[in-house]
């Protein structure tokens, strides 16, 4: 493999200095002159009709400068996709879950828009509310939109292959039922804006999103502005994982007021608010039915899925495809048949998390394979080698594996955990388990229709020479993106990793769209690099023009111009830098000529040297309906195995060790992409053991709070072996591909499958507390 001097190293974050000392401005942390402050009024109910709305004292209360409600906002439709468009910034006829938007108050400060809040009056007229998604679809449920009277917000079914002749030559078949629970993010920054309005300038908002790109468009288009008139600058993020990656209520109200008043506005949510706008992990409800044949060869899977949506559609159409079109791999499978169905509830509304769609149909599927193999007398790890996809691989649902470390990643876990010497041979109470997982490098497709480039970058070398400044749209929300884009753009212009600036997260910068669906690695990373190689290329033909020699026999690397021969003649470049230069304390020296008096020529000769890149992927996917989700120009996958502890007279799990292998393609940075997969481990650990979003009857959500919605610590945390394996994604810049979701893929069905290693018990409802494995082990002892 290619020896490389910036990428495939172990750099320090580019905003490590500022994220350890404080100096990291968050948005709730941004202030201006004359700054107002936003409080939002949400409904009490879950379903009722609004039949008055009276501002009146709110607006007389001195200190409030504007209030808002639909009258005032209008009824423009927005949502994530076009096709199932279905909120409004306020409620315009009726509320569909205790926390659905009403109005919003802008005053001189947050107690005085709190208490303006507390004066609006509203008149409901309480309708029937429908909280559970089966109840929901039968005859005569209430209505919660109109235009779907069975409460079905979007459907799919598709089938690959003949399921039901190859049910009829497997040797064994069986059906399992799987569901979690509604989970939320659990970021630790709450979502917050500030926005800013100049009748000149036009509309400036910085917010803590994770799609800036998207967010403008969302804002041009319900306040009737012109794309190019309306900013969005990311500062900071304290991470998203999904719920922040579309427009929310809170920012188009802001800036709705913002444009009224003339004055910039803050709004920030508390975290119960966090909780009520959602946005977070669907509840699924899986049956799944898998063939096989006696020597565990995979034949066959019948997949029917019901997801709880909640009030509004935000991802789901998309989400509802994922839950069927992420079990097509890592494994062949010749036959797959899916019939999925989201449902509008009386809740929050769900849309994406971290490994969108995938991670419930994982944790059942991986769970139902291990119970496949034990039942053909067969290691699990052996009949999931046994079916494994391999590079150049195209599943039967048109995924074209151009890359596949899965096999390699199953035998990492294998090796590295002492699978062999462990598995079978624990004392009771102890258990092994393990699974894999899948994920995409990237959306394949845009949100909305266009021919759109998923990634631009623009690179702008200082006029001296001395310093890279790359600006890109891309959205850094502590996963680390700028680093990895840094240390690109160093590497393929050839400087080195502090001679670069990055600026990134501002939609004039350029189109990116945005940090989801594991996308930014590859594709605004291809961007990034287009971007240095084209200002490389400007700044040797500069130096060929001026020394006589061919691009192709000059170099750039560490900052130094390298030649294919000896003897090169520069003393005139150098002798017109150090002039240009006298008093400086650094002259350059030696015989190598340096990039920055290469750059300074560049410049001399041509002005400002601009290198520009853009990316979007070629032709991806198959041409049935749905096919663009899933598709993706890359896949990752991951294996893992898990040790447990199961406390059989309380049904308390521990988990042990964690040992974790993840196929990133090519690792630019070891220790982000390390980082990455123990979030993703930890992530996973949570939502398997403690995490779930409860509900009273009333529809309000009755643990909205990190105090009562239990995320992981670091005391539940164990040591975790991070096995990084490169597969040289084709497709990928430098080879690399995705690490940020698809390492959760494995983790829950892993625990799970420990679980029933140690116990004898299978658990097929998230989460898996002491109580239910208590009362798991007591069915077992009765029977």
């Amino acid at each position: 493999m290619k020896e490389y001097s910036v990428i495939n190293t172990r750099l320090p974050r580019v905003d490590a200095r500022e994220k350890v000392t404080g100096l990291a401005r968050y948005a709730d942390d941004l202030s201006m002159t004359g700054m107002l402050y936003g409080a939002l009024l949400q409904s009490p109910v879950a379903h009722a009709r609004i039949k008055r709305i009276d501002t009146s004292k709110a607006r007389r209360l001195s200190g409030v400068k504007d209030v808002v409600t639909a009258r005032e906002a209008g009824s423009v439709r927005f949502g994530v996709s076009p096709a199932r468009y279905d909120e409004t910034i306020f409620c315009t006829e009726k509320v569909r879950y205790i926390g659905d938007e009403i109005a919003a108050v802008a005053a001189e400060s947050l107690d005085t828009a709190m208490e303006a809040i507390g004066l609006i009056e509203v008149e409901y007229e309480e309708l029937p509310m429908v909280l559970d998604p089966f109840e929901a679809m039968r005859e005569g449920a209430p209505v919660i939109h109109e235009d779907y009277p069975n409460n079905i917000g979007a459907e799919v079914h598709q089938e690959f292959g003949d399921v039901e002749e190859a049910f009829k030559e497997c040797d064994y078949i069986r059906t399992d039922e799987f569901t979690n629970k509604k989970q939320d993010g659990a970021f630790l920054e709450p979502q917050a804006c500030l926005a800013v309005y100049d009748p000149g300038d036009g509309l400036t908002l910085h917010s803590s999103t994770q799609v800036p790109h998207y967010v403008q468009r969302t804002l041009a288009m319900v306040l009737r502005l012109p794309v190019g008139k309306v900013r969005v600058v990311q500062p900071y993020v304290g991470g998203g994982f999904g719920p922040k990656a579309s427009a929310s209520t809170l920012e188009l109200a802001a800036c709705l007021m913002a444009m009224r008043t003339g004055r910039p506005v803050k709004m920030t949510f508390t975290r119960e608010q966090v909780f009520l706008h959602s946005r977070a992990r669907h509840q699924f409800f899986h049956e799944l039915t898998t063939g096989v044949k006696k020597d565990g060869t995979l034949m066959a899977l019948k997949n029917t899925c019901y997801l709880d949506g909640g009030a509004y559609s935000s991802f789901g159409i998309a989400t509802v495809y994922y839950a069927g079109s992420l079990l097509g791999a890592p494994y062949r499978l010749p036959n797959m048949k899916y019939d999925g169905y989201r449902i509008y509830t009386n809740k929050p509304a769900n849309g994406a998390q971290r490994g969108h769609g995938g991670v419930a149909a994982r944790a059942a599927w991986e769970q139902q394979l291990d119970m496949i193999a034990q039942e053909l007398g067969m290691d699990p790890i052996e009949m999931r080698l046994r079916n494994i996809m391999q590079r150049g691989d195209v599943t039967c649902n048109d995924f074209n594996m151009s890359s596949l470390g899965m096999k390699e990643c199953l035998e990492a876990v294998r090796d590295g955990s002492g699978w062999q010497r462990k598995k079978g041979k624990l004392q009771r109470g102890k258990g092994i388990g393990v699974a894999c997982g899948f994920f995409v490098s990237g959306a394949g497709f845009p949100i909305y229709r266009s021919e759109t480039f998923h990634s631009t970058a623009v690179i702008k070398l200082s006029e001296d020479g001395g310093t890279v400044n790359l600006y890109t749209p891309a959205a850094e929300i502590g996963q680390g993106s700028d680093t990895i884009l840094t240390q690109m753009a160093a590497e393929a212009l050839g400087v080195r990793y502090g001679d670069v600036r990055v600026a990134s997260g501002d939609t004039d910068f350029g189109v990116d769209l945005g940090a989801y669906s594991s996308r930014q690695t590859l594709m605004s990373g291809h961007a990034v690099k287009q971007a240095a190689e084209d200002a490389r290329r400007q700044v040797l033909e500069v130096l060929s023009e001026k020394l006589g020699i061919p691009v192709d026999d000059m170099d750039i690397r560490d900052g130094l111009i390298l030649f294919s021969r000896d003897g090169v003649d520069f003393s005139a470049i150098r002798t017109g830098y150090v002039k240009e230069h006298r008093g400086w304390t650094d002259p350059p020296a030696g015989d190598r000529l340096t990039f920055a008096e290469a750059a300074r020529a560049a410049y001399l000769s041509r002005g400002s040297i601009v290198g520009r890149g853009a990316y979007k992927p070629g032709e991806l996917g198959g041409k049935y309906k749905g096919a663009a989700v899933g598709t993706s120009p890359a896949y990752g996958c991951s294996a893992q195995v898990v040790e447990v502890t199961v406390d059989m007279e309380t049904g308390q799990v521990t988990v042990d060790r964690m040992t974790d292998a993840h196929d990133c393609g090519f690792a630019i940075n070891p220790t982000n992409v390390e980082g990455q997969m123990q979030g993703s481990l930890s992530m996973g650990l949570g939502e398997a053991l403690f995490e779930e979003i409860k509900f009273d009857g009333s529809g309000r959500v009755a643990n909205p709070t990190l105090g009562e919605y239990r995320i992981p610590t670091s005391l539940d945390m164990p040591n975790v072996k991070t096995i990084i394996v490169e597969s040289d994604e084709p497709n990928g810049p430098f080879g690399a591909k995705e690490v940020g979701e698809g390492a959760i893929m494995p983790t829950i069905p892993a625990i799970l499958n420990a679980v029933y290693d140690a116990t004898g018990v299978r658990i097929w409802e998230l989460p898996v507390t002491s109580e239910r494995v208590f009362n798991a082990l007591k069915t077992a002892e009765r029977k």
